[in-house]
Order: structure tokens, then C-alpha cells, then sequence
């Protein structure tokens, strides 16, 4: 067994530095407001309800006025409107007994008005300057428009991709997950001492903490059971990451822990969030989070939301459990002074950090609206970041880029409709500010090619299924002619046109929040549809728009051109022409393993060996981990995408094979660009733990870089190993390296890799 080097832990892990040192001022501003405060009061300020004014949910608060007024709200969420925030601050403000301000939420997921791709595809782009960016360019829309708080980033590792909300995330790996939380809340928030010293920086909610994506059969809400080993080592850490950047709320997932639903878990709640990391925010219910876990069966009402608070649960979410039943259990005894107390401090704490108690107007500055809120230079900025998302999963005989001359067929459901290019969870965007694929091409061409379009196909032959997943005015105008009528008008256009570009894929909301599938491959209309495309002979590009890995067997054999553009905000109908016609080199590479089929679900690149690994280079041994029916391996590796450029690297030289315990080495690559094209490659840097004391992934990100290439140039990445990177949590949760042997891995994606060995002494 290898030696063992541990750290200084408390309990189960480190402290981080994530909590700020405590400011004299404040607590004396609270502690003699709170004396100020009736007991109802206090519990008035834990109450969140829903303003209606945009509904993501079923559930609605009413009164909301009265209430304000009688100081038993302490918050709004999803009210739009710099003017209607600033009514509604001044009801609190000026006419309840103690003036105290509200804080005013949305769920400003990806860009506000401006709006960037979805998530999953902002990962892909690896780049956490554009990250941050896009996080601070919502913050000063939505602040402009008089919100103070976001609910982002959502950094829920899964390894299903048949739950919608995938499309939410970062994809599948924790340490990227965890620097693009830090790059978020950076953007939102500002750093340091400079942290909401403005009107244009806001409190960010990380969320859902915790284990949210990993809900048994890819089904949203669903259960979740591991082990604690897991939770420290796959899936705490993005949360983590965002508590170490200062993060000022976190939100309690849906989903039960250990059998206890998250948001009454004492252990994740107060042990593990506070106590080992360190976080001082506060933390929010997600949507009637307390009142769902009745039916979770642990209690009434009154009993669910005693326990919520009990296990360090500050503000309660539109179920207004605490609002209606905590002053009864405080009278029995069932709940204390102490936790009320604490709660509400937190949640005035954050309203005194955020500047509000000097001035509840600071986000109410109604000039800011018209500079500040989809500006050229902010869309322009979304132009660019969404180029960069796209990933190019094929391209034989380099089909791409096309040229910008003759006649070009746009044929899809998906080609002419700009409710769905934002992408879900756009809660703020105007859908008429939006732009279809179609009038994106005609405007990157110019005059020096034809563009036509023929929709081809609805988005699914069920027209049920298609409503579901066309929700929330994002409806394709569903087209009441057959399935033969409309694909015989897109085979006439095509028959006329040099090339013909394909826009399927899923709709905005066939992804997202209760979006789940149990089949995650193109819809069979447009697979039927793309089968006559390609009979055509005319070279076909495929256009996926999607949320989700999809399962692309067929069409990565048959199709010769693949460019998934997920789903790239207001302006990525001008970024899909950008990367078509080759103004912008694609450089996205995947942070989501695409199956072949649902049956291999999960399919993760950073998977455990077994006892019986199946031979490198096989594709099927009895008696070895595999499938009788198909292979083990992906469709597209995680970390996967192609470029108009071709880059190479070098092996890997190492300037030691050994180090000791307090020592370090480095590891490098040289890259070169053998192609015609300028471009960027992410550099991605992989380590194995060869043999430990509780077994370790085949391969696990360390390190990545972005970087750019001119035709024919040459540059050499460094990474730094130190036994820091090298830790790991073992099987008494201690945060440990072992000395041993260890592999490197470095390469464009987690599959293709140069390889090196070290030993750590």
C-alpha cells in the first residue's frame, strides 16, 4: 500500500477561504436593528415569495402588497422592470413599520437581454475570460433593470444526459465545473474588496446543492443516492469552487441526501456548507423547495419547514412554510430564538453587503436601462463567445467552411424561428430581438450568395410531444401539412441549391427543467428528413441544435459534416454563419461524453477501472466489462472538437520523473498548427494515480489551456505538478496524496493523449 501524506482537516475536509472576515460595522447596524424586530418580523424577512410578473413554477403567492407592507416578505424574485422594482421597494421601504429594503431575484441563467449560449455550451467554449465576461455583462443588464440577485451559476455535475437540466451545467467534470463556478461568481460579483462596490455588480446563488444532476434515470427531481466518498471526490467540488469565490447564497436542490431531502440535510446544510467550508451567505429553498417535501414524506407542513430551518435553511422559496407555521413551532418549543435570529441575519447581512440598507435604490437608476441593457457592444461580445461554443464533430473532406457563392438551402424546423435560439431558461430575452438561422446566413453572405429555406418537417410527428417541448411562447408554428408534402418542398429546394445546411436538433425547451427524455436522439421526422436530404447526393451540413448530448451514431457514419451550435443566445444566428463560412475557426471542444445509445448510460470519461477491464483496442471478451451488442467507447469523447486548422503534438517531456513531498515538476507539449487557418486548441492536461488505497479514475483533468495558433506556428504548453494537484479524498474523507506512480496525459481531448510517467517519492 502506498505511504500516506494527509492534511489538516477538520472533520471531513479542509476549511477553505472562502468565508470574509467579519465586519464590526455591520454586526452593530444588525444587532440593533434586530432589537428593533418583533419575532414575526424576523420570520417575515425568511419569506420569498414569486411576484407572477414571470412564472417558473406552478405555484403563486398572493397579497404580496399587504404583506410587504406588513413586513413578512424580505424578497421578490422574477419581477421585471426597474420601474415596477422601484415602486415596490419604496411599498417597503416607506410604508412598513421598520423600512427595511427587499432584495429583488431572477433567474438570470445565461445573459439577460443580451443572452449568451446556455450553459453547457458557454463550457464548451474552455475559455474563463469570455465566462466571466458573459457573467458580468448579465449583471449589468439586470441590474440596470433593478435586479440585485441571480440565481447562477448552476454547477450540478451529470453523467446522464437523458435529465433536461444537463443543459444547465458545465457537463461532467468537477475541476472544470469548479473554475468556471469561480469565473461566474467573479463576473456577477466583482473580487476582493471590491465585491458589490457598485450598482452594477450582484449577489450570485449558487445552485443546487447538492447532487441534483445525478437523480436516478436521468428524471428531474428524482431521487439520488451515493456514497460519501463520491460526493466529496465528483461531486462537491464545483459548489465548493464557488464558496472559495465568495459567493454570497446558495440554493438546496429538489433531490434527498442520504434519504433526507436536501433542504431539512443538517449534515449538508450546516456540516459540510458552513462548517467545513466555510460559507457565511445565506441559503435559499429552490421553488416551494419546503412544501414538496411533504411528499417526500417527512412531515406536514409546519413539521418540513421546522426541520428546513433546524438544518440551516435561511429563506423560504414561494411555499411560505416559514411564513405560516415557524412562529407556532417557535411557540412550541420546536424551533428556537437562536435559529431564527441567525437565519435573518444572514439574510439582512447580505442586504447590508449589497448596499441596500445605504441606499435601497442603489439598483433603481432608471437612466441605465436604455445604455445598458442589450447594448451593440455587449451583443457583440455574445457574437464572439458564441462562435467559440460551437463544436465541430465532423467534417470529412473538409465540407467546412463553405464558400460564400451560389445557392445555399437552410432546411429544418429549426431554421426560421428565433423564439428558440436563446435557448432555455432566457427568461428576460425579447424573442423579437432575436434572429432566425436563415436571416443570420443572408446577413453574414451579404449579396455573394442565394439563401433559401423549406422548413422540411416538424419538430416531432407526435404534435403532443411537440407542444410539451415548445413551452413558454417558444412554439415552432407547428405546419398541418403531411410528413411527404413537407419534405418534398425542401427536396425541391435542395435539388436546386450547391449545398444545403440542415437546422434540426431539439427545440429550446425540449432541454431544461422537466425536460427529461428517455430516448436523447434526433427526433425521428427530421432523422427521416435528413436520410432523404443526404439521398440527394448534394453535400449536407448538419446544424444540431441541442441541450444535451444526443446519441449521434447514425448521422456521425452517414452525415460528412457535423457542427453542433447547443443553443448561442440572441446572436448566434450571426455566430452559426461566422463559423459556416469560416470567419470564425470553431475552437469548442465537448465537457459531455455523447453515447451510441441510451444503454450505455453513464458514459463518462473519467470512469473507475474494473477487476476485469476490457483489453485497449478490443471491442468485445467474455468474461470482460462490456456490452454483447456494441462497443464501450463513446461516439465523441469527452473534451472532443475539431478545427478548421490541424493541430499536432508533441510527446510530453517532463523536467523530472520524480518528486518528493514538497517538490514540483512540469510537464510540456509542444503544439503546432500544421494547418492553412489561424485557430485556437484548448490544451487539455490529465493525470492518473496509478495505485492507491481506495481505487482512482483512469484519468482525471487537471489543467487546460486555451490558446492561439497562427498557420504554421509552434508554441509549448507547461503545466505544473506539485503534490498539492496530486490529493484526493480516501476512504476516511481525509484530503491525502500518496506517494507512487502516476501517469500524464496531455492531448486535444480525453481520449486522443501523449503520454508520461513520474513518481511521486
Amino acid at each position: 500500500m502506498k505511504k500516506l501524506i494527509t492534511t489538516v482537516l477538520l472533520g471531513c475536509a479542509m476549511i477553505t477561504a472562502g468565508a470574509q472576515s467579519k465586519d464590526s460595522k455591520m454586526d452593530r447596524f444588525i444587532d440593533e436593528l434586530m432589537n428593533k424586530m418583533t419575532i414575526e418580523e424576523k420570520i417575515g424577512q425568511l419569506n420569498l415569495p414569486g411576484s407572477g410578473d414571470i412564472v417558473t413554477g406552478q405555484a403563486k403567492n398572493s397579497d404580496i402588497a399587504g404583506k410587504i407592507k406588513r413586513g413578512q416578505v424580505g424578497g421578490l424574485f422574477n419581477i421585471k422592470g426597474v420601474e415596477k422594482i422601484k415602486d415596490v421597494q419604496r411599498v417597503a421601504v416607506e410604508e412598513s413599520r421598520l423600512g427595511i429594503p427587499l432584495i429583488f431575484g431572477m433567474d438570470v441563467i445565461h445573459g439577460y437581454e443580451t443572452v449568451f449560449p446556455i450553459p453547457l455550451g458557454l463550457s464548451c467554449s474552455w475559455d474563463m475570460e469570455a465566462i466571466e465576461k458573459s457573467a458580468r455583462i448579465a449583471a449589468t443588464e439586470a441590474s440596470a433593470d433593478g435586479i440585485c440577485w441571480t440565481f447562477s451559476p448552476m454547477v450540478d455535475i451529470s453523467r446522464d444526459p437523458r435529465w433536461g437540466r444537463v443543459s444547465e451545467g458545465n457537463g461532467e467534470d468537477p475541476y472544470l465545473g469548479g473554475q468556471i463556478a469561480k469565473a461566474m461568481v467573479r463576473g456577477y460579483q466583482g473580487t476582493g474588496d471590491k465585491t458589490f462596490t457598485t450598482n452594477n455588480q450582484i449577489m450570485s446563488c449558487v445552485k443546487h446543492y447538492a447532487l441534483y444532476g445525478a437523480g436516478e434515470a436521468g428524471r428531474d427531481y428524482n431521487t439520488v443516492d451515493m456514497s460519501h466518498q463520491r460526493m466529496y471526490s465528483e461531486y462537491f467540488y464545483p459548489y465548493q469552487a464557488a464558496v472559495e469565490a465568495g459567493v454570497g447564497s446558495v440554493m438546496a436542490s429538489f433531490n434527498e441526501v442520504d434519504g433526507v431531502p436536501a433542504t431539512a440535510n443538517r449534515w449538508l446544510m450546516t456540516e459540510v456548507l458552513r462548517n467545513q467550508w466555510g460559507f457565511n451567505g445565506f441559503v435559499v429553498t429552490d421553488f416551494t423547495g419546503i412544501a414538496e417535501m411533504v411528499d417526500h414524506g417527512i412531515g406536514d407542513l409546519q413539521t418540513v419547514s421546522a426541520r428546513a430551518l433546524n438544518a440551516g435553511i435561511d429563506m423560504d422559496m414561494v411555499a411560505e412554510g416559514f411564513l405560516t407555521t415557524i412562529k407556532k413551532s417557535f411557540d412550541e418549543g420546536k424551533v428556537t430564538k437562536a435559529e431564527i435570529d441567525l437565519a435573518c441575519r444572514r439574510i439582512l447581512e447580505a442586504k447590508y453587503k449589497l448596499g441596500l440598507f445605504s441606499d435601497p435604490y442603489k439598483y433603481c437608476d432608471v437612466s441605465r436601462v436604455k445604455k445598458e441593457v442589450y447594448a451593440p457592444e455587449h451583443r457583440q461580445l455574445a457574437r464572439k463567445i458564441a462562435a467559440e461554443s460551437f463544436v465541430l464533430l465532423k467534417n470529412d473532406n473538409n465540407l467546412l467552411p463553405l464558400s460564400k457563392k451560389g445557392t445555399i438551402a437552410v432546411v429544418g424546423p429549426l431554421g426560421n424561428t428565433k423564439e428558440n435560439m436563446p435557448g432555455t431558461w432566457s427568461v428576460a430575452a425579447d424573442f423579437n430581438k432575436a434572429t432566425t438561422v436563415v436571416d443570420g446566413l443572408k446577413s453574414v453572405v451579404g449579396n455573394k450568395a442565394n439563401v433559401v429555406y423549406a422548413k422540411g418537417s416538424n419538430l416531432t410527428t407526435d404534435p403532443v410531444l411537440e407542444d410539451r417541448a415548445t413551452m413558454f411562447d417558444r412554439s415552432l408554428k407547428r405546419d398541418d401539412r403531411t410528413e411527404e408534402e413537407l419534405r418534398n418542398e425542401a427536396l425541391q429546394i435542395a435539388k436546386n441549391a450547391d449545398v444545403i445546411v440542415a437546422t434540426l436538433g431539439e427545440s429550446s425547451e425540449y432541454s431544461g427543467e422537466s425536460s427529461s427524455r428517455s430516448e436523447i436522439g434526433i427526433p425521428d421526422v427530421q432523422q427521416r428528413l435528413l436520410m432523404e436530404l443526404l439521398k440527394t447526393g448534394k453535400p449536407v451540413v448538419l446544424v444540431l441544435f441541442t441541450g444535451r448530448p444526443l446519441t449521434l451514431t447514425w448521422e456521425n457514419e452517414n452525415v460528412p459534416a457535423i457542427l453542433n451550435v447547443w443553443f448561442g443566445g440572441t446572436e448566434a444566428a450571426y455566430a452559426i454563419g461566422d463559423v459556416l463560412f469560416g470567419d470564425v475557426n470553431p475552437s469548442g471542444k465537448l465537457t459531455t461524453t455523447f453515447p451510441q445509445n441510451v444503454g450505455q448510460i453513464p458514459l463518462y470519461y473519467n470512469h473507475k477501472n474494473t477487476g476485469r477491464p476490457l483489453a485497449e483496442g478490443k471491442w468485445f471478451e467474455k468474461f470482460r466489462s462490456n456490452y454483447l451488442d456494441v462497443s464501450n467507447d463513446p461516439v465523441y469523447p469527452f473534451g472532443y472538437g475539431l478545427s478548421y486548422s490541424q493541430f499536432d503534438y508533441s510527446d510530453v517531456t517532463l523536467s523530472s520523473t520524480a518528486i518528493d513531498s514538497n517538490g514540483e515538476l512540469t510537464a510540456s507539449i509542444t503544439v503546432t498548427n500544421k494547418g492553412k487557418m489561424d485557430g485556437k486548441e484548448v490544451v487539455q492536461f490529465y493525470i492518473r494515480d496509478i495505485v492507491g488505497s481506495v481505487t482512482r479514475p483512469v484519468k482525471e483533468l487537471k489543467g487546460f489551456e486555451k490558446i492561439f495558433l497562427k498557420a504554421g506556428e509552434a508554441k509549448t504548453v507547461t503545466f505544473k505538478i506539485t503534490p498539492e494537484l496530486l490529493k484526493f479524498y480516501n476512504y476516511d474523507l481525509n484530503y491525502v496524496f500518496e506517494l507512487g506512480d502516476f501517469d500524464v496525459m496531455i492531448g486535444g481531448n480525453s481520449r486522443d493523449v501523449k503520454s508520461a510517467k513520474f513518481t511521486l517519492k
